[in-house]
């Protein structure tokens, strides 16, 4: 027998027992006539004690031990004399009678503690010893609990995990695909799916009405923080339901893990906004609704003033950020140029301060009177001691441009604490976003989205103004979730395909499969897809997903610890019909 308990499990009340523990030596003090050894395993920590009356093969077996060595002890249960209360087993220690090395370790190339020297590469390259620690272990363990979760609630609504293939055929439309060639079907491909949609779309033809998977999904695309090349999704679909049918059961899903998870539970319906109104209010269709400043549509106000800036602006917005009028040049300065940053695109930012005394001043005092500043003040509801903050332009990139510095403001101010949750739904998307590039409409979300009941007819007459029967489960300023009802008729799919610039044969050669099932009695259906991983890092209060996946990739899409990706040798190239060109390395 390895161990007879955990390293996490022994208490007070275990005093007196003849007990078996293994893990990893975590810490070592030797105190001379006295060694106390911490042992460690993923439920915690124990403290060893080795001393003159121990027997002489554990004192010497103790005198070699290093770091992470794997060990196994046999003992009895003491009080500690020193007990410490930061430890769930800071009550008691163990008196050695017997030590085992089990496997021997050189010095990690960083400290398995809590807050580690090694760098985010180093850490990676080594993932197997970064995930010793504690804050590693924890979002693992809040990565479980999550899953199970998830799995005991639709369980419990009659829903069924049901596996789709990974070896899938390519498509287009979308993010770039990660293909795999075909041995046995030369010059061929499988694409990874980014998401089971058509999959799960034919288990309703087929008959599951309810359906899930805690699932693979790869996107070939740029990575950041929230990003990684594969990626874990909750998929679920429904059959023989309306957009309330499945908000009213992930919403419930959603209460369920906050209150099981983290303790925290939610009063009535998640509030509900639409799409256009997420973008006029915060300029984003994800708004972090924990905190204020709104944005504000000044634009009538503010033009016709001679200010050539503004009168030129499609948009003018301003931000309320209340009890700011206190700012520095410098703070306001470096507001300017947080707004100027390529990837936010504002040409600047206008001030406006309403003092404690009643005063009024702007940085664009030479082109508006008192009494302008003061009508812009009150149709942003200011009071004296609030500073307004201005960007203007175009539209959209003036209020992409207010959302990241509304967002920005609320991080300086302490106003997006990760302990506070406020999630809502956004419903009543755009079916179609147009590309001036290439002169055609695509899917806001994918082609089978359909549109809302009462907007079919503009389908025709004004393609650009349907409205998608979609829905994004949005919390803290994160899309989390998203889905839609789909298109089950196969006339309507016909026409949204054609609004998309495919031709019959072009439909048929990529979706033929599901065309064809269509003719077979398709229900109605929708359903929601949660990024998983996202989920994760929401309930454990990171900004980054890295640190709840196990093995993750960094920036360039690379695995660093087992060097992925590589080139193929030429035997392997051969079998499979391929060459590799890639370009010259500067």
């Amino acid at each position: 027998m390895y161990r007879s308990h955990t390293c996490g499990e022994l208490r007070i009340s275990d005093l007196g027992r003849e007990v078996t523990l293994a893990g990893w030596v975590q810490k070592i003090r030797n105190l001379g006539a006295m060694t106390f050894v911490d042992v460690r395993d993923r439920y915690g920590i124990t403290q060893l004690v080795i001393d003159e009356n121990s027997p002489a093969a554990v004192r010497e077996a103790a005198e070699a031990l290093g770091r992470e060595y794997v060990i196994r002890i046999s003992g009895r249960v003491l009080e500690r004399a020193s007990k410490n209360p930061k430890m769930d087993t800071g009550d008691i220690e163990i008196a050695v009678t017997s030590l085992t090395v089990l496997s021997a370790s050189e010095v990690p190339p960083f400290t398995i503690e809590d807050k580690s020297d090694g760098g985010d590469e180093l850490r990676m390259k080594y993932r197997y010893l970064d995930l010793r620690r504690n804050p590693l272990k924890n979002a693992m363990v809040l990565r479980h609990r999550l899953a199970q979760g998830v799995r005991r609630y639709l369980d419990g609504e009659g829903f069924l995990e049901i596996e789709t293939p990974f070896l899938i055929g390519s498509t287009p439309e979308g993010a770039r695909d990660f293909v795999v060639p075909s041995r046995m079907n030369p010059g061929e491909f499988y694409a990874l799916p980014q998401s089971p949609q058509t999959f799960k779309q034919l288990l309703m033809v087929a008959g599951y009405d309810r359906y899930f998977q805690i699932v693979k999904c790869f996107r070939d695309e740029d990575l950041r923080a929230d990003r990684q090349p594969e990626f874990t999704q909750i998929d679920c679909e429904m059959a023989f339901v309306e957009r309330e049918d499945v908000i009213g059961v992930f919403e419930g899903m959603m209460k369920s893990l906050f209150r099981d998870v983290l303790g925290v539970e939610f009063d009535g319906p998640f509030p509900r906004m639409t799409w256009h109104e997420a973008i006029e209010r915060y300029g984003s269709d994800k708004p972090d609704i924990r905190f204020g400043m709104e944005l504000n549509d000044i634009t009538a106000l503010a033009q016709g003033k001679g200010f050539g800036v503004f009168d030129s602006a499609q948009y003018i917005g301003a931000i309320n950020a209340r009890g700011c009028a206190g700012f520095t040049r410098k703070q306001l300065d470096e507001l300017t140029e947080y707004v100027k940053r390529p990837q936010i695109g504002a040409k600047g930012l206008v001030w406006v301060r309403f003092e404690e005394n009643g005063n009024v001043k702007s940085s664009v005092d030479k082109f508006y009177a008192p009494d302008d500043l003061i009508a812009w003040g009150e149709k942003c509801g200011a009071e004296a001691g609030d500073l307004l903050l201005i960007i203007s332009g175009d539209r959209m990139p003036s209020l992409t441009a207010l959302c990241e510095l509304r967002l920005e403001l609320g991080e300086r101010l302490g106003l997006r604490d990760r302990s506070v949750f406020r999630p809502l739904w956004v419903v009543d998307f755009p079916l179609l976003e147009w590309d001036e590039e290439t002169g055609r409409f695509y899917a806001m979300h994918h082609p089978f989205t359909s549109p809302l009941a009462c907007d079919i007819p503009l389908m025709d007459s004004d393609p650009g103004s349907v409205r998608a029967d979609a829905y994004d489960f949005v919390v803290n300023g994160v899309e989390i979730g998203g889905g839609s009802i789909r298109i089950h008729d196969p006339a309507l799919q016909a026409r949204m395909f054609d609004l998309l610039g495919f031709t019959a044969e072009e439909a048929n050669a990529q979706f033929g499969f599901l065309i064809n099932a269509f003719k077979y009695g398709a229900p109605p259906h929708g359903g929601v897809a949660f990024g998983f991983d996202r989920l994760c890092s929401l309930f454990g209060g990171a900004e980054s997903i890295r640190d709840f996946i196990a093995f993750p990739k960094n920036n360039s899409g690379r695995d660093v610890m087992i060097d992925a990706p590589a080139p193929l040798a030429p035997a392997q190239l051969d079998e499979l019909y391929l060459s590799s060109n890639p370009p010259a390395k500067e």
